[in-house]
């Protein structure tokens, strides 16, 4: 189950990247935020970005033009 939904379709780089930033901060630890972003640069930023933070990107989905991101937050 998902706690928080983030939608940034129509953003374009660095947007999306800081606005999950800042969501997952509402997040509690071991709690998940879904994003639904459109830029296609978003697969490997939000890659990269669970990476460099520690976070923990559990599925990476693209359904149509939409991309599904699922982050659990670890710390």
């Amino acid at each position: 189950m998902t706690d928080q939904v983030l939608d940034v379709k129509g953003l374009n780089c660095p947007l999306p990247i800081l606005r999950a930033k800042k969501a997952l901060k509402d997040v509690p630890t071991g709690g998940t935020l879904q994003v639904l972003a459109t830029d296609p640069g978003a697969v490997k930023d939000f890659e990269a970005f669970c990476r460099t933070t520690g976070n923990e990107l559990l599925e990476s989905k693209a359904e149509g033009n939409v991309f599904s991101f699922l982050i659990k937050r670890t710390s």
